[in-house]
């Protein structure tokens, strides 16, 4: 078995690591889901708190629907996985 010099595989390792530089998470605009609600998500400040609105396809009544306000926050750093986590919560208004 032929084995490459350690230096040869920490330039390869470097040079293959340049390319993976960590993607970014925009989450600003409208997001829809499977059953039809939507989100719009209209500000995102620097520390990650964002604000924007929860319209729901899902109701159990036949009350009218109205758009609601949400609010929530974004890890600033990738967890573990390198992946980026975000949470909010919806202030539900209903006629």
């Amino acid at each position: 078995m032929v084995q490459a010099p350690p230096f040869l595989l920490v330039l390869f390792l470097a040079l293959g690591a340049h390319g993976l530089s960590a993607k970014k998470c925009s989450l600003t605009g409208r997001w829809v889901n499977d059953l039809g609600s939507n989100m719009t998500i209209t500000t995102v400040n620097a520390n990650g708190v964002f604000a924007g609105s929860y319209h729901t396809a899902v109701t159990a009544t036949s009350n009218e629907i109205k758009v609601s306000p949400l609010q929530g926050s974004q890890q600033k750093g990738p967890n573990q996985k390198g992946q980026p986590t975000f949470g909010f919560t919806v202030n539900w208004s209903f006629s």
